[in-house]
């Protein structure tokens, strides 16, 4: 049985060709992190077959208590949002096949973070931590280990309840290898120089209009432009990215949901087809992944809504083909298979219900 891994703009694709009867059916690993306030155990496996267009849950990967985020690394290392009774940090896993075996974990009086990302380049992991206004840089050792090299604390506020105090929801990397940090309490995204040791120096900051309330961000192909969800105001905001001295310029705004749609709803994940044609953006309330055809001068267009068919939807993601969608809906435990038009950007629905407790995040 013949396995071949790929990297696909920095995460690791796992793809296995199985051989029957002269015919191929291609299978893709699927994670799924959680939260395991209810039934869910940690993190889970799936799989998804192109050719049979089915999405299994293969069942637990490692036990483990709220691993909300995950970031895969090039040596088939896996970082994770950790939780230890009232602690929090990331951990690191080493992934052989159906198993994860734990390296270590590094782990802070208070919650854990929201967010984990790996940096190839300078062998470094990076998290957002919601509650406590930090981010955080740990450096991997040879082995896969972690261990805390630089953390930086925010302040400010925002006018909506949900923003009382700083919210780092989001630490990763832009095109030129920049920090870019988002804050979701003060209406900011900032962007750091990182030293090959991972020590931290602010660059610029971009001050968002109140109440947006920044959650994810993502880059276009070309580095030109960046796309941000504010979950707070169900918006997504066209920006320029200056690599010069790595700045950012808002260029537009844009709903996630429709205009008369006035029931509680916030934007949450965002991703970006690898052509740059298409934006995706997930709504939790309306429920919806909204799809937006980007133009060449960064303007968005919506061109579909369709329902997650479940309850809040906080994360997706594209596979590597991108020819299929998987979102998880976090209140109803349970995932969705979309097949993906590469021409048109639109998704279809394939399957549904398929069970994910608590899931929260989705990594190829």
């Amino acid at each position: 049985m013949p396995i071949c891994h790929r990297l696909h703009f920095k995460e690791l694709c796992y793809t296995e060709f199985i051989t029957q009867g002269g015919f191929f059916d291609m299978q893709e690993r699927v994670l799924f992190g959680t939260y395991t306030k209810k039934t869910s155990q940690g993190i889970y496996q799936g799989t998804l077959d192109t050719t049979a267009k089915t999405l299994t849950n293969d069942g637990l990967l490692a036990a483990t208590q709220n691993p909300t985020y995950l970031a895969l690394s090039a040596k088939d290392r896996l970082y994770s949002v950790d939780k230890e009774d009232n602690d929090g940090g990331v951990a690191a896993w080493q992934l052989n096949g159906k198993t994860a075996n734990k390296l270590n974990a590094v782990i802070a009086p208070g919650t854990p973070p929201a967010y984990v990302a790996v940096d190839e380049a300078r062998q470094l992991v990076y998290s957002a931590n919601y509650h406590k206004g930090t981010a955080e840089v740990l450096k991997i050792a040879a082995d896969g280990a972690l261990e805390l090299v630089d953390q930086v604390q925010h302040s400010g506020s925002g006018p909506r309840p949900e923003q009382t105090e700083s919210h780092i929801h989001y630490t990763d990397l832009t095109p030129d290898n920049r920090l870019a940090v988002v804050d979701l309490g003060a209406d900011k995204v900032y962007v750091y120089n990182v030293s090959d040791a991972g020590k931290l120096s602010q660059q610029s900051v971009l001050t968002m209009e109140p109440g947006f309330g920044p959650r994810h961000l993502v880059f276009s192909p070309d580095g030109q432009f960046a796309f941000l969800a504010g979950e707070l105001s169900s918006q997504i905001a066209s920006l320029r990215y200056n690599a010069t001295d790595g700045s950012f310029e808002q260029l537009g705004i844009v709903k996630t949901i429709p205009a008369d749609y006035t029931d509680h709803n916030g934007a949450a994940a965002i991703r970006m087809s690898h052509d740059g044609q298409f934006l995706y953006v997930s709504n939790r309330g309306y429920n919806s992944i909204a799809v937006f055809a980007v133009a060449a001068d960064g303007s968005l267009t919506l061109i579909q809504q369709i329902s997650t068919e479940g309850d809040f939807p906080r994360d997706f993601d594209l596979d590597p083909t991108e020819e299929f969608v998987v979102v998880v809906n976090q209140n109803t435990d349970n995932a969705t298979l979309y097949a993906r038009d590469i021409t048109s950007g639109k998704l279809s629905l394939v399957q549904k219900d398929i069970l994910v407790p608590e899931g929260v995040c989705v990594r190829f």
